[in-house]
């Protein structure tokens, strides 16, 4: 008999429905049991009809009874399991064994720094741009105009390639700061670099195919085309920057940081660049041009990019990440309308479009002017930065110890070893001296090249002297 307690703050049919179900569920009433007349039963309990009419309901929508005009409402063959005089625990499914991923992930904490329990002073930390009061006063400002956005169109599904206005921004500013002239359905926005790597991925190779990455180099772009089951070639680094000659001639794309390389830090030298340039175009492979920092370049303006000069078979990324803040999670891809068709696609079908006030806010960020003078002081503060870091290396004595490499342009600069440097021992050693640096052997593939990655965006000039000083105590 189902009872009704007066105490219990739920509803009186909430009650009675739940003993129901569980009186089905572990057999007490049986399959084809015949209940009560909802009015009989409503006067046995003490309750209105109208409360065991909703119970009855409920229970033969979901499934619990059966109900006909002759033969009235019985309990449905619900098929249970009577429980044990044991306990059984119940087990889910167990996920497949992925080595490729847990291999690639404890390789992604290991390249941002893994964290641990040491007090850490200074962090030469090489990923992060400089952030202050004045960005996030111009970010609320914009965010809060945003927030306030009329038109609610714009809140309906949108575009995969990303909010229009926004995309017209970017391609204003590419054509201004970067000279690269493109039309507006060129851009398709991503949620940052990995984002868009494995786009490319999906969108434009197939299983299988050999890619060429830089080694050293950026670690998310060969993690995720292994993730993807791409056939990974790492290809060597010089002073020129990306050894074009050992580029494998089957190759389907060609991922390079060229206007300041992703750890080492050189600029690829223009021979190299029309040398890759050809063989693109004689062997019909991609270029995936990773343009991530060069907007900060101490000697003159950014260098021309290779998209600008062969734009056909060129894939151009940008990110709001190093420019803003990484956890915008905006960024770009810029390439020939038909790759920009197919990776559109791809986006559409398995992310459907970015958030919307995200892409809201930057507009409104960008617009108001807020983002060109955010580029103005971060530049002049990365300028002081940039020449405190290189004095104090140069006077501390570490250049002797040393080759310094990639002071020219971007937030960070490669302190390189000999390869008997024991990179791992002296790393901890500045950590428990309170300095976190970033080993170079953490960006490398196949390459054994050894030494120091240290950023400076984050560090202000007295933190910069101080870690220095620490370091050149250790080593030398």
């Amino acid at each position: 008999m189902l009872k009704v307690n007066r105490n219990d703050q739920r509803p009186i049919w909430q009650q009675l429905l739940d003993q129901a179900i569980h009186n089905i569920t572990t057999g007490k009433w049986q399959p084809g049991e015949l209940l009560l007349p909802s009015r009989e039963l409503a006067q046995l309990i003490g309750v209105s009809r109208s409360t065991i009419q909703i119970v009855y309901e409920e229970l033969f929508s979901r499934g619990y009874t059966v109900t006909s005009r002759r033969a009235g409402t019985r309990v449905s063959d619900w098929t249970y399991a009577p429980r044990s005089s044991e306990d059984v625990t119940m087990q889910g499914p167990i996920p497949p064994e992925l080595p490729t991923l847990n291999e690639s992930i404890g390789h992604l904490h290991s390249w941002f720094g893994n964290r641990d329990n040491r007090k850490i002073e200074i962090d030469f930390n090489p990923h992060e741009p400089y952030l202050d009061e004045s960005f996030t006063k111009a970010w609320r400002q914009s965010f809060l105009q945003a927030s306030t956005e009329p038109n609610l169109d714009l809140w309906a599904y949108g575009d995969a390639r990303g909010l229009l206005a926004l995309r017209e921004q970017i391609q204003r500013y590419l054509s201004l700061e970067r000279g690269i002239h493109i039309d507006v359905d060129q851009i398709l926005l991503t949620s940052g670099a990995q984002h868009s790597i494995d786009l490319i991925a999906q969108a434009l190779l197939s299983e299988g195919d050999r890619v060429s990455v830089e080694d050293p180099g950026f670690p998310a772009a060969w993690m995720a085309m292994k993730y993807r089951r791409m056939q990974v070639d790492p290809v060597p680094v010089d002073e020129y920057g990306l050894c074009v000659d050992h580029i494998h001639p089957q190759t389907k794309l060609v991922f390079v940081t060229p206007s300041h390389q992703c750890a080492v830090g050189v600029i690829m030298s223009e021979p190299r660049r029309q040398q890759l340039m050809h063989l693109a175009a004689h062997h019909r492979y991609w270029i995936v041009e990773d343009d991530y920092d060069s907007e900060f370049r101490y000697r003159g303006d950014p260098l021309p990019t290779i998209f600008s000069q062969q734009p056909q078979n060129t894939l151009y990324m940008m990110s709001f990440s190093k420019m803003v803040a990484p956890g915008i999670r905006l960024s770009a891809i810029i390439g020939p309308k038909i790759a920009i068709d197919r990776l559109t696609q791809v986006h559409e079908l398995t992310y459907r479009h970015l958030p919307i006030m995200e892409q809201l806010t930057l507009t409104h960020f960008i617009e108001r002017g807020h983002f060109m003078r955010h580029m103005r002081r971060v530049r002049n503060i990365y300028r002081r930065r940039h020449e405190v870091m290189t004095k104090a290396i140069v006077a501390s004595g570490l250049g002797s110890r040393f080759t310094l490499s990639g002071v020219e342009t971007g937030l960070h600069m490669l302190l390189e070893s000999e390869t008997s440097f024991d990179e791992e021992a002296l790393t901890n050693a500045a950590l428990d001296q309170g300095v976190r640096v970033y080993p170079l052997s953490r960006y490398c593939l196949e390459s054994h090249r050894k030494g120091w990655i240290l950023g400076f965006a984050k560090v202000d000039e007295e933190q910069i002297e101080e870690g220095i000083h620490r370091l050149a105590k250790i080593v030398l």
